[in-house]
């Protein structure tokens, strides 16, 4: 069971499970502390870079909150500063958190750090590799091979749903897949519960999109009868 707890400095608060950890350096939010020691294994593209980490005996993966759509062009990485508790770190690491009591299949949450500067703040958080996995997206040009995948996918959907839980961003990109075929969701920001309802079509309609999307990038096409097959492991 995650246990949380938190350390406070001057400008910084950074919540950890103190079941693993009896403690979290600052600089363990810093890519330049792994670089240092390398201890990066590989670099993720995104809207900013997630880094995956050997912490010997476990690795890691640290990402850095940055804002997307437009804002993003006049605005990066900072935040308005509401409270710890309602930044973006601190709440997805205790959803994150809540949804592993639960039993869903979603990364453990390791540790969360915002660092303050007047009005404004900057964030970052850890969470455990899901090791042997891959996303859903560098899977869609194997579409003929991934029909039982998809109805597992459409199963596990569901089963968060049934919860209401909400993903802010499901996309082919946040959906993995280990050898087994056991699927996990991951990026959980802006993620919340909430009573089930219309969104939850819209998270499907979401993915629909991206998934047609990846297809088409990669000079393949979602056929109707695999999203179906995703929509029958949701009904079923």
């Amino acid at each position: 069971m995650v246990e949380p707890k938190i350390l406070r400095g001057k400008t910084s608060m950074v919540l950890y499970d103190g079941s693993q950890l009896n403690g979290v350096p600052e600089a363990w939010f810093q890519e330049s502390f792994w670089q240092n020691r390398d201890a990066v294994l590989t670099t993720v593209s995104g809207r900013g870079s997630v880094f995956v980490l050997d912490s010997q005996p476990n690795t890691w993966v640290l990402r850095h909150y940055r804002r997307g759509g437009l804002v993003a062009r006049f605005v990066d990485d900072h935040y308005v500063w509401l409270g710890a508790e309602r930044t973006r770190a601190f709440r997805e690491w205790r959803l994150l958190a809540s949804l592993l009591k639960q039993g869903l299949p979603v990364p453990r949450p390791v540790a969360a750090a915002v660092f303050r500067r007047g009005p404004v703040y900057k964030a970052d958080i850890i969470t455990t590799y899901l090791r042997d996995t891959h996303s859903l997206a560098s899977l869609i040009n194997d579409t003929l091979n991934l029909g039982p995948a998809l109805e597992k996918i459409g199963r596990t959907l569901r089963a968060f749903h049934e919860k209401g839980v909400y993903h802010a961003d499901l996309t082919a990109h946040n959906i993995l897949l280990d050898l087994s075929n056991e699927v996990y969701l991951v990026d959980f920001d802006r993620g919340a519960f909430r009573r089930p309802g219309s969104w939850c079509q819209g998270n499907l309609d979401r993915l629909k999109r991206s998934l047609r999307k990846v297809a088409a990038e990669t000079g393949t096409n979602l056929r109707e009868s695999d999203w179906q097959r995703l929509k029958f492991g949701y009904g079923a």
